[in-house]
C-alpha cells in the first residue's frame, strides 16, 4: 500500500508519521474483483473504507428498480463514513468498476482514534460537510442545468480524477458502460448519448469503449452552464 495515497484520506490529514502508520495497521485489506461488490444498499454495516487502488461506484436503487449511480471514486477518497459514524443499514450500494483494493477500518477502532485527536475529528467533519455540498451541487444541476450542460460536468470531473494529458489531449479511462455514465448524469442512456455525439461532432472530445479523450477542455467547460 503507498502511504501517499492513504495519506489522501480526511481520516489521516494532520496525523503524523508514527499515528498513520499504527492507523494503516488497524486497518484490515479487501482486494475486489471487476463487478465485485463490497456491500449492498440496505444491509446493516459500521466500517469505514478508503480505496487504496481501482475504481469504485456508489449506486442506490430507484423506486422504479432502476439504479441511480451517486459518484465514482477514485485511490484516496474515503466513504462509509456515515454508517461508521451511525451504524445502521447501508445507504448505498458498493461495487468495484475495475479490480481494486480497499482497507477498512472497524468502528470501535475509528471511536478509539477519535478520541483524544481533534485533528481527526475536524478532517471528518470537513468530509461531511463537503459530503453536503456535493448533494447541493447535485440537487441544484437537476434543477437548473440540462441534460448536456451535466454530462460535460461529469466529463470534467473524472477528467479531473482519472485522466491522463497526452500532448493536447486527456485521456480519461472511466471504466463506464453508458448506462452507468447516464445513471452518474441522472438521465436516461438516449439522451446522454445524443449530447456525447453533439460534442464529439463539434471536436471537442472522441469517444471510446468505456473511455473518453478531451480534445477542447475549454469549449467544454463552457458548456458546463
Amino acid at each position: 500500500m503507498e502511504p501517499e495515497v492513504l495519506r489522501q484520506a480526511p481520516l489521516f490529514k494532520g496525523l503524523d508519521d508514527e499515528a498513520v502508520d499504527a492507523l494503516a495497521a488497524a486497518m484490515t485489506t479487501v482486494r475486489l474483483a471487476r463487478g465485485e461488490v463490497l456491500f449492498h444498499e440496505g444491509v446493516p454495516g459500521d466500517q469505514l473504507y478508503v480505496l487504496v487502488s481501482g475504481k469504485l461506484k456508489l449506486g442506490r436503487q430507484g423506486s422504479s428498480g432502476r439504479e441511480n449511480l451517486l459518484a465514482v471514486l477514485a485511490p484516496g477518497q474515503m466513504f462509509g463514513e456515515l454508517s461508521a459514524f451511525d451504524p445502521g443499514p447501508r445507504s448505498t450500494t458498493a461495487s468495484a468498476v475495475v479490480d481494486s483494493e480497499v482497507r477498512v477500518l472497524e468502528h470501535d477502532e475509528l471511536i478509539t482514534w477519535l478520541t483524544g485527536r481533534p485533528e481527526v475529528s475536524r478532517a471528518l467533519l470537513g468530509q461531511l460537510a463537503a459530503r453536503l455540498r456535493r448533494a447541493n451541487d447535485v440537487v441544484s444541476d437537476l434543477v437548473f442545468s440540462d441534460v448536456p450542460g451535466r454530462v460535460a460536468k461529469q466529463l470534467l470531473d473524472l477528467a479531473d480524477r482519472f485522466g491522463e494529458e497526452r500532448d493536447t489531449e486527456i485521456v480519461v479511462h472511466h471504466g463506464l458502460t453508458q448506462e452507468e455514465l447516464a445513471q452518474l448524469v441522472g438521465a436516461s442512456r438516449e439522451t446522454v448519448n445524443k449530447a456525447l455525439a453533439d460534442f464529439a461532432a463539434r471536436g471537442w472530445l472522441r469517444l471510446e469503449p468505456r473511455s473518453v479523450v478531451i480534445l477542447d477542455r475549454e469549449r467544454l467547460h463552457g458548456r458546463v452552464r
